[in-house]
């Protein structure tokens, strides 16, 4: 029996000869754990900091590369009613309202209608891809656009912002729909059947025979011509502006009231959901 209580604490004595190499090797001690949490610390740092900028090359939106790409202005397009286009599109943004961010169409309606008075502009690239000739409602005025209604049988042009929708054959050949987004002002659009479609009588010919175009109910009715290639170009969710510097009151309504409306369908026109104001 001595031999054995002789034996063990020897084993133990050797047992703590070797521990010191044991903490090396990472067997978990009371003195390993705060070395442990010290080499944790750096290592979380790296990690995080990257993961701030990812979403940055999503961030650039239409405003910033519209105003870059035109920072010299649209050739012909009032500044101020280029500024004007670009702020109810970002209004309307800010308020829920998608759309397309390539295109941006303006009218601006304080041109005569012997001008080229309609603008489509990718917002990307800097380039005005159409100007053209473009009709205002019959009672709105003669060569000039001087009166704007929202009213049903009116035969007025409407102001304001709108966005393209769906395409259809009519009784006008191929028309797109057209959507107001602003309430009071444009909002009762489809209810008048305001789309834009090809008319014969807007034409250079039709302006310098009768000293302006021909006038539609309300449309912005483009040469036939050049209707089908526009329409195909801006529909499905782009955003349309339609501008007079003489009227300033449809501004201000405007900007108090644009609809909350669901993303438009490339194919096809989505119902309005009006916002109670």
């Amino acid at each position: 029996m001595t031999p054995k209580k002789l034996y063990l604490p020897a084993v133990l004595l050797a047992l703590t000869a070797v521990s010191p190499l044991v903490n090396i090797t990472g067997t978990p001690t009371a003195g390993a754990e705060p070395a442990k949490a010290t080499a944790a610390a750096p290592e979380l740092i790296p990690v995080a900091a990257p993961e701030t900028p990812a979403p940055a090359p999503e961030a650039p939106s239409i405003r910033p590369a519209a105003t870059t790409a035109f920072a010299h202005g649209v050739p012909g397009l009032s500044p101020q009613a280029f500024t004007m286009a670009l702020a109810a599109v970002s209004e309307a943004r800010a308020r829920g309202i998608s759309g397309r961010e390539d295109l941006l169409t303006v009218i601006d309606y304080s041109l005569p209608s012997t001008e080229p008075r309609l603008w489509v502009l990718d917002l990307a690239h800097g380039k005005v891809i159409y100007h053209e000739l473009v009709a205002h409602g019959s009672g709105s005025g003669d060569n000039y656009a001087t009166r704007f209604s929202n009213q049903d049988e009116s035969r007025q042009t409407s102001l304001g912002l709108f966005r393209t929708a769906g395409t259809y054959q009519g009784k006008n050949g191929y028309s797109l729909k057209l959507e107001g987004l602003d309430k009071g002002v444009n909002d009762r659009a489809a209810e008048r059947a305001i789309v834009m479609h090809g008319a014969w009588y807007v034409s250079p010919e039709q302006a310098r025979s009768l000293g302006r175009l021909g006038r539609s109910w309300g449309c912005p009715a483009l040469s036939e011509k050049i209707a089908p290639a526009v329409i195909d170009a801006i529909k499905g969710g782009s955003f349309i502006f339609s501008y007079a510097a003489s009227d300033h009151s449809w501004l201000q309504m405007a900007s108090a009231s644009l609809l909350t409306v669901p993303a438009a369908s490339a194919g096809g026109s989505s119902a309005l959901s009006r916002a109670t104001p």
